[in-house]
């Protein structure tokens, strides 16, 4: 039997920082293909670019659930400040170590033997069980799901269901399903002005006050009170920077980078024109441009089958009753959604992305033990 906590140490020690797979694609394939698993590579991208995904299919008749994850994980940071090898896949005090341990290489391992048990308990399914494995889920997402995606439909592949195994879990396993996610839209104002002396600003035009002003009006008031499914929108400055090395300049140009995270009130048309509203209210003779770049849709899926049989199979192993949120960021169920009902479940998101990522070794065994009860249900009618 596949035991989730070695295969995901196996899996930690690929330093798979993204777009490097580092062997993790490798492991997977070694533990799917003797489970009757036919495993496709599909690399994406040229060059620098280049990201390599897995999709790997148990069985060819509906209905069809579909697993979803990474093995691509975010950069380490300062070596000196973890406190064991960032890729040594350490167990010590009650849990494992390294990154990825929790987003989300322990819940693929934790699907993985899930299966690998409900093979050996229950035979082969009646009907079909996939994972779809990225390379590109924590770097520019252009060469992983997204493509992975079409290419799924040019094949004519039909997913009934697909649980996404992002660590959703704030405190415990079992607090928390994701039903749907806000949009996400990057911009950037840029304000230009003449370049002089600080001396003589009368042969000058400043740029930074419009900057100012402008960032204020976009901050000044609230996107929205938020929605019955959804929490407030919100805008975040992220930057603001004039590439100004001298105190006796006054610079040509100003640059601000925002990030607003919108809920289902919205849509891509609608907040921009809001963001133009707020910033053509201000009253400035300043040039100035914006780009806008979405990266998300706000979306809800309607996944009422699939979670009639995950949520009582969380409640059964952890104890307790998921909350059904649309907190968080992007994930890459933002295209799934596309092609069937999409839920995530995963472990506990305390420590991702943080310096001695760490997950307890209870909560792999846990979560493989949730996924096996929702095979057994989903297969069971």
């Amino acid at each position: 039997m596949i035991d989730p906590v070695d295969l995901t140490a196996r899996l930690i020690q690929c330093p798979s920082v993204t777009p490097e797979d580092a062997g993790a694609l490798d492991v997977l394939q070694a533990s799917l293909e003797p489970l009757g698993f036919i495993c496709q590579r599909l690399p994406f991208g040229e060059g620098a670019e280049r990201v390599d995904n897995l999709y790997a299919r148990l069985g060819t008749a509906r209905p069809h659930i579909c697993f979803a994850g990474h093995t691509d994980v975010v950069p380490i940071g300062d070596r000196a400040h973890w406190s064991d090898n960032p890729f040594g896949g350490t167990i010590r005090d009650g849990a494992i170590w390294g990154r990825g341990a929790s987003d989300m290489k322990g819940a693929i391992a934790a699907f993985v033997a899930a299966v690998d048990r409900f093979i050996a308990s229950q035979g082969q399914p009646a009907g079909s069980i996939s994972l779809l494995i990225t390379g590109d889920e924590e770097g520019p997402s252009i060469n992983g799901t997204v493509k992975l995606v079409e290419w799924l439909r040019q094949k004519g592949e039909e997913i009934d269901g697909c649980i996404v195994g992002e660590p959703t879990n704030p405190e415990a396993l079992g607090d928390m399903v994701k039903i749907g996610r806000r949009g996400s839209v990057n911009g950037i104002l840029t304000v230009t002005g003449v370049q002089g002396h600080v001396a003589y600003p009368h042969l000058a035009q400043n740029p930074v006050p419009d900057l100012l002003a402008l960032a204020a009006a976009l901050m000044t008031q609230d996107v929205d009170a938020g929605t019955e499914h959804f929490q407030p929108s919100n805008l975040e400055i992220t930057s603001v920077d004039v590439g100004n090395s001298t105190t006796n300049i006054i610079p040509a140009t100003a640059t601000a980078r925002f990030n607003i995270r919108y809920n289902d009130l919205w849509t891509r048309d609608s907040i921009a024109q809001w963001v133009n509203e707020r910033l053509a209210a201000v009253t400035t003779t300043a040039r100035y441009e914006l780009e806008l770049t979405h990266s998300a849709d706000c979306f809800r899926t309607d996944a009422s089958v699939l979670l009639a049989h995950l949520v009582p199979a969380i409640e059964r192993v952890s104890g307790l009753s998921p909350q059904l949120s649309t907190t968080g960021g992007t994930s890459d169920a933002r295209f799934i959604k596309d092609i069937c009902p999409v839920v995530e479940f995963g472990l506990i998101g305390q420590t991702m992305h943080k310096v001695d990522e760490n997950v307890p070794l209870e909560a792999v065994t846990q979560l493989s033990e949730v996924y096996f009860e929702t095979l057994v249900s989903y297969f069971s009618g």
